[in-house]
């Protein structure tokens, strides 16, 4: 299964990411493409330890039923539901948050495992280190495909 712990998984992410411009439009979804790249760095920051929000009711009550979809090889749906903290609504700036999410995706890879976080996610819990790269190769191709690249 692909993940960020995997150097060409991380290559080829980083590849799709070059592919964006600031004209870059969504096939679905109301995120702008500046806008879904600062909300791809929300869930990176969680997992390599520098944000740490607490664990919503939400999630306990549900996790156990989403968690084999969430990692799973079947792809997201469109326009799944979002977190009201990682949702971007104001304007944000293409070229800078494209640099920041890049670094924060090289930065988790070349950390791997030891350098993940051991906080539990905000809406699962407690995860391997596995399972978070898992979760953000999926995430950021969920986005990268939103995007048509």
């Amino acid at each position: 299964m692909k993940n960020l712990f995997n150097p060409s998984d991380t290559k080829e992410i980083l590849a799709r990411l070059h592919q964006l411009t600031p004209e870059s439009k969504a096939l679905w979804g109301k995120m702008k493409v500046s806008q879904m790249l600062a909300h791809c760095t929300k869930p990176l920051r969680i997992a390599r330890g520098i944000d740490n929000p607490p664990r919503r009711l939400i999630g306990y009550l549900l996790s156990w039923i989403m968690k084999g979809s969430f990692f799973g090889e079947k792809p997201y749906p469109k326009n799944s539901p979002t977190d009201k903290d990682f949702i971007i609504s104001d304007a944000r700036d293409f070229d800078a948050e494209k640099k920041i999410v890049i670094a924060h995706i090289q930065a988790f890879a070349d950390g791997g495992p030891v350098k993940c976080t051991k906080n539990p996610n905000p809406f699962f819990g407690k995860l391997t280190s596995a399972e978070w790269a898992r979760g953000q190769y999926r995430h950021l191709d969920h986005h990268l495909t939103q995007f048509g690249v």
